[in-house]
């Protein structure tokens, strides 16, 4: 279970010892009425919790310290409530290693006007302070999120409550584990990539294991745990009889559980198969692949670490969302005149959680890598918007693809293709998309989500400080191609910051 109550945001509020005691103790009590309200606040998944007023660069050093060092802190929202001068912040931005948000509001929603004098102006100074405060992190080139408005307004707590599932998602990628089982499809290059500049940059560690340490674990899986798991089988998916009763469903709970054993050993939240290595499997992991994302596992094919890794953060940012988040692939197109779709699956890896109703589970052959029919759920996603998201090692940076798609009810049936698919219209419309796709050298796999936004990806992007390309319904080709020229020479020019 993914648990981001576990979780801190720790609210931060800036001032100095110009204004007196009285002014410090009002904005402490203000501070603290904005925190818990953001932290009572269902919307905001984490806890938000109140930190002192800081007003000397001594305290300011020693609160973003406490925060690199507690686990459980995951970001900090900082907001100025009188003018505190920036270069107090200097050294704590030095050494800040978790997110930053910059919260651009004021206590007081509207202007007092028959009231207002210069006491009310000593303790309510966020129009210029935080703008103080904006000047040092744009001179740092301080990654951090902005958000302007009033702390009671839906919008802004929308924002905070978006960047404080990405905070959670990338504290998640610090430590992730992903093992890499099989190692990759042979001769295919977007699946590859340079592991150790995606932990210096992304955190996650990925390594390779054989098969056989995947295997041994099948010797200890108990025949009782295989018929609990045949009878979850049968209360969760519609199921036939001779499907239930089969060798092949019962290898397959087996493969589930031996998968499970290995993961939970080695502490992996996300793993990679490759169909050309599948030892003594008797048949490719479908439905345990798929029940291991419905858990929150990440997962790629054919040796995708990227995928994986993305796909547990993403994950992790739309624990407890509406909606679904999955392993996919562009399987074949839908050309139209008007409105052509895109049919996305694959061959078995597909989250049962975009499901649009309850899944099949079937088992059908595969026509590919030798091995015997495989169990595997069927359905069709859900209709709605989505994003497909891809990261790719383009040599020099790590760049982030971004898609927007409408998924749409599908009004055939695959009776002769069984297998989990989403029908999807990209914007603006396929031929751009797919074009502005191959330009941008975006993978054939991508992390589907019908959970999350573009904003969670933009604010991934910025925490992560790499490129990312987006393609929505305002994409044109040629400002597109002038993007990605730019890019090449900021991201030159910058290799040392980035």
């Amino acid at each position: 279970m993914i648990n981001l109550r576990e979780k801190e945001i720790w609210f931060v509020t800036g001032s100095q010892h110009l204004y007196g005691d009285e002014v410090l103790k009002k904005a402490a009590a203000n501070a603290k009425i904005i925190s818990s309200s953001f932290d009572e606040d269902g919307l905001i998944p984490v806890q938000v919790i109140y930190k002192s007023v800081v007003t000397t660069p001594e305290e300011i050093l020693e609160v973003c310290l406490s925060a690199n060092n507690n686990e459980n802190c995951i970001g900090l929202i900082v907001w100025m409530h009188t003018f505190s001068p920036a270069k107090m912040w200097i050294r704590g931005l030095k050494i800040l290693i978790k997110p930053l948000l910059h919260l651009h509001t004021q206590f007081n929603s509207k202007i007092p006007w028959d009231t207002i004098d210069m006491d009310f102006m000593n303790l309510n100074q966020s129009a210029h302070g935080d703008r103080e405060f904006g000047f040092l992190t744009s001179r740092m080139r301080k990654s951090r999120k902005v958000v302007v408005g009033h702390w009671q307004q839906p919008v802004v707590r929308a924002q905070i409550a978006i960047w404080s599932r990405v905070a959670a998602g990338w504290h998640e990628m610090q430590s992730l584990k992903v093992a890499r089982i099989g190692d990759n499809m042979r001769e295919v290059a977007v699946t590859e990539g340079d592991k150790v500049e995606a932990q210096m940059r992304f955190g996650f560690s990925v390594n390779g294991y054989g098969l056989e340490d995947v295997t041994k674990h099948m010797d200890s899986v108990d025949e009782n745990a295989v018929n609990t798991l045949l009878e979850s089988y049968q209360t969760q998916y519609h199921i036939e009889d001779e499907v239930l009763k089969s060798e092949s469903l019962r290898d397959a709970a087996v493969i589930e559980l031996t998968l499970r054993s290995f993961l939970n050993e080695g502490g992996f939240k996300a793993f990679t198969d490759t169909f050309e290595n599948l030892g003594s499997f008797k048949q490719l992991p479908g439905i345990a692949v798929q029940r291991l994302m419905a858990d929150g596992y990440g997962f790629g094919a054919e040796g995708d670490w990227k995928a994986a890794a993305l796909l547990r953060t993403m994950k992790v940012m739309s624990s407890g969302l509406d909606g679904g988040t999955s392993f996919m692939e562009d399987y074949t197109y839908d050309f139209r005149d008007e409105g052509s779709k895109v049919l996305g699956a694959h061959m078995l890896e597909v989250c049962p959680s975009i499901a649009s109703e309850k899944p099949s589970c079937k088992i059908h052959s595969l026509s590919i890598g030798g091995k015997e029919d495989p169990a595997r759920l069927v359905f069709d996603a859900k209709a709605g918007p989505a994003i497909n998201v891809s990261l790719i090692d383009m040599g020099d940076r790590f760049r982030l693809l971004v898609n927007e798609v409408d998924c749409v009810v599908q009004e055939n049936d695959l009776p002769m293709l069984p297998v989990a698919s989403a029908l999807w219209r990209p914007k603006p419309n396929l031929e751009i998309a797919a074009q502005s796709w191959i330009i941008a050298g975006g993978s054939h796999h991508t992390v589907f989500s019908q959970s999350l936004t573009v904003e969670f990806i933009e604010d991934f992007a910025e925490m992560a400080g790499i490129e990312l390309i987006i393609i929505d319904a305002d994409t044109k080709i040629r400002d597109l191609k002038d993007k990605i020229r730019y890019n090449e020479a900021y991201y030159y020019s910058n290799k040392n910051m980035h």
